[in-house]
This record gives structure tokens, C-alpha cells and sequence, in this order.
């Protein structure tokens, strides 16, 4: 999948176990391995507010974009 989750690095700058993000968020923890595993399919907007919240970011800190396949080259012109 061409998104990447990010949380473990923001867990880690922020010194806080998954437990505690899952308990402080209001998820299971499972779900937030799920996410966090970059397994989820979807992720709501309410969760990804509560996660920036909890660890005082920006949604752009946890999710980037990662294409699955390099850009094709441009064709040559073998004249």
C-alpha cells in the first residue's frame, strides 16, 4: 500500500507505549497495532484527530505517501 503510518517514530519521540496511546486515543490496542502495522484499510478522521492530539502533531507526521513502483522513464528518441 503506497501509505506508510508512521506512529511507532512519534511513540517513540514522545516516549509513550502503545498501550498508553491506545488507552489515552480510545482504541483497542489491537486496533491501533492494526494501524500502526500499516494493515488498516481505512482510518477515521476522528481517530487520526485524537492520534495528532494525544501526540501533538500533524496528521502529515504519521501518514506519508510511498509510491509502489517507480515513475516510468521517459521515452528516448534514438534518432
Amino acid at each position: 500500500m503506497p501509505i506508510a503510518v508512521d506512529i511507532d517514530v512519534m511513540l517513540a519521540r514522545r516516549k509513550m507505549s502503545v498501550g498508553e496511546l491506545a488507552e489515552r486515543v480510545g482504541i483497542t490496542p489491537a486496533n491501533l497495532a492494526v494501524l500502526k502495522n500499516g494493515r488498516a484499510k481505512a482510518v477515521r478522521f476522528t481517530t487520526l484527530a485524537a492520534l495528532c492530539e494525544v501526540l501533538d502533531c500533524q496528521p502529515g507526521d504519521l501518514l506519508r505517501y510511498e509510491p509502489d513502483h517507480a515513475p516510468a522513464e521517459p521515452a528516448t528518441n534514438p534518432a
